[in-house]
């Protein structure tokens, strides 16, 4: 009994080795391939095999960060970009939930108002911004609905989607033990539409961002948008890849801290 224990534990012991092995692995050949790019790009810059003007080189973009820095600009524009896309994506979650949940209470409203957040969600948001700008004017309330305005309708459409795709069986014992449906939603639903719910955040997350960039290409004075459109008028090409280097650090900051919630939520609840 004791041996066939323990043989138990060398295998659970080696299945988490192997599991940490690969996610070293993985966590490598990423790192190296990142060296790589910036190597061959700073490679083909200094022997002149690209025009470093137009397509810049790490070295320029670390000098004209460190420059922007100094002078205070870029974390200015960074602070602003930060808190509009935050904004965006907490609305966006709220307005999701409210909205898929009245969706879900009511079949007949969703069957009424499925084919419209279709067509809304398919609509080219980067179209609709100058009327936000016409309507709201220029400002962190224009970015920030436009920022909402790029996510809301799929999410929607996400969180309603994984609300109807909840094991029937389970709400069907909450009716027979005399629970409503309100019981059914809170105790089965939601938590069962948890991996749907994390999952459309990670998403929402980049689609704010990229809303609040739009916004901020045409309505804003500060910001990393309205940084590198400034940059791309005035020719101060290290200026826009600057400001795009920035953005996917950003991007890739909110995407490792939604997965390191959402690793957590579900190890919580043994998703």
């Amino acid at each position: 009994m004791k041996t066939k224990h323990n043989r138990e534990l060398t295998k659970q012991e080696e299945f988490v080795r192997a599991h940490r092995r690969h996610h070293h692995q993985v966590s490598s050949w990423r790192f190296l391939l990142f060296v790589l790019f910036l190597g061959l790009w700073e490679t083909s810059a200094r022997l002149n095999w690209i025009d470093s003007f137009f397509f810049s080189s790490p070295s320029r973009v670390v000098q004209c960060f460190i420059k922007q820095i100094s002078t205070n600009h870029m974390l200015s524009h960074i602070g602003v970009t930060l808190f509009e896309t935050l904004a965006s994506f907490l609305l966006v979650i709220i307005l999701s939930l409210l909205a898929a949940t009245l969706l879900w209470h009511s079949r007949k409203l969703s069957e009424i108002l499925e084919p419209y957040l279709v067509v809304l969600n398919s609509l080219p948001k980067s179209a609709l911004a100058p009327l936000f700008i016409v309507w709201l004017g220029t400002g962190s309330t224009t970015i920030i609905v436009a920022g909402i305005s790029v996510a809301l309708f799929g999410s929607i459409i996400s969180f309603y989607t994984g609300f109807q795709q909840v094991d029937p069986e389970k709400i069907t014992l909450i009716y027979t033990l005399g629970g409503k449906k309100q019981d059914a939603f809170f105790k089965v639903v939601l938590p069962g539409s948890l991996p749907i719910l994390l999952s459309t955040s990670k998403v929402n997350i980049g689609l704010a961002l990229v809303g609040v960039i739009i916004g901020e290409f045409l309505a804003a004075r500060r910001g990393l948008g309205y940084l590198i459109i400034y940059g791309s008028q005035v020719f101060q090409l290290d200026m826009v890849i600057t400001g795009i280097i920035v953005l996917c650090i950003i991007a890739l900051a909110f995407y490792k801290i939604l997965q390191v919630m959402e690793h957590r939520i579900k190890k919580k609840f043994r998703l």
